[in-house]
């Protein structure tokens, strides 16, 4: 069985084990949250899909642990001005682990 959550502006497929980062959520590592944002819940050939959500189901997750991405480097530069400009930037994560799907 696999759902479709939607958190923080993103779609995830999720199944029962998984483990996913997702933008940063306010929670305690080892506490569990529920979504309630299940855009779609699929087991085997069949497939429910919400207009936009679908009524009644939630996806149990387990906050596994919070940390950083890899740094993305930004470099603007216009050619013959003598300009440039480098930036950097860590997105902030969350890790979780997908307890349970109930549709």
């Amino acid at each position: 069985m696999y759902a479709v959550i939607k958190t923080g502006g993103k779609q995830y497929r999720v199944a029962a084990g998984d483990k996913i980062k997702v933008e940063q959520i306010a929670a305690d590592v080892g506490q569990e949250l529920v979504f309630d944002q299940v855009l779609a819940v699929g087991n085997g050939a069949e497939l429910k899909v919400g207009t936009p959500l679908v009524s009644g189901a939630s996806v149990t997750v387990k906050v596994v642990a919070h940390g950083r991405h890899d740094k993305v480097r930004i470099f603007k530069m216009r050619r013959r001005k003598h300009y440039q400009k480098r930036q950097g930037h860590r997105q902030n994560f969350t890790e979780i682990e997908v307890a349970s799907i109930s549709a």
